[in-house]
């Protein structure tokens, strides 16, 4: 498998209603190769020419107006390009509701530079990457996923490399997750049938142990299985256990 990147530099627009913090944005990514495209707050980037054909957002999570969660969420409706979440707060509940919200990464602030390149490059990587589009083998029908060998498993008609971080379609195009979305399915593939709780789950996603964010996990399940589930609303390999939580259903030789 190889990856394709466009000659162009990739376009980034930096969403903060701080304009220093902008100027240092848009020089550090000018500095590393990537044309960023500077905005106040959502009506500003709503109201970019480059919107359509944006690589990535990189939105402040506190912005005057509407918040840049809902900017977020707005954007993940609409669009299929990568957004980074920045905040200031070091809140837990903000970075797992903003990870609900569709973003693919979140860090704090202040950042290390270079870390928030290596992020940039990762979720890029992620969008970007280009592999064959001939017709893998056809999928055998199962009531419940299959290893495939020891770094891959299947589902259904999906594939998840476990070496890689990705899960493929059958005809190895790439089905794009969440960082959230994949660090769950990951953890469930790591942990086949036994049921998990939510306290569990969100100790692993690193949420707050709070009653409140019970809900957290119910979001990201309900949007795995529409990733994974042939009939989301009657799952095959992410079952519900009443009382006592989520089990991934992996068949075993």
């Amino acid at each position: 498998m190889t990856e394709s990147w466009d000659r162009s530099p990739s376009k980034v627009a930096v969403v903060d209603d701080d304009p220093a913090i902008r100027e240092v944005l848009r020089e550090l990514l000018h500095e590393y190769g990537f044309l960023a495209l500077p905005c106040h707050g959502s009506e500003e980037l709503l109201e970019l020419e480059e919107l359509e054909s944006l690589d990535l957002a990189i939105i402040d999570l506190k912005l005057d107006g509407e918040s840049g969660m809902m900017l977020a969420q707005r954007l993940r409706a609409s669009f299929n390009f990568p957004i980074i979440l920045l905040t200031g707060t070091g809140d837990e509940v903000d970075k797992i509701v903003g990870l609900e919200t569709g973003a693919d990464d979140f860090l704090m602030k202040p950042f290390n530079p270079r870390e928030l390149i290596a992020r940039i490059r990762a979720v890029l990587r992620r969008y970007k990457r280009v592999v064959p589009a001939e017709r893998a083998s056809p999928a055998p029908q199962a009531s419940a996923a299959a290893p495939v060998n020891t770094s891959s498993t299947l589902l259904g008609d999906l594939t998840f490399v476990s070496e890689e971080r990705r899960l493929l379609d059958a005809n190895l195009r790439e089905v794009n997750l969440t960082n959230s979305e994949l660090r769950l399915l990951e953890f469930l593939i790591d942990n086949p049938n036994r049921p998990i709780n939510r306290v569990e789950l969100l100790e692993h996603l690193g949420g707050d142990l709070s009653r409140y964010m019970d809900r957290t996990v119910d979001v990201l399940i309900l949007r795995l299985r529409r990733k994974i589930e042939p009939n989301p609303s009657k799952p095959l390999f992410l079952q519900t256990r009443r009382g006592k939580g989520y089990v991934f259903a992996l068949e075993t030789t």
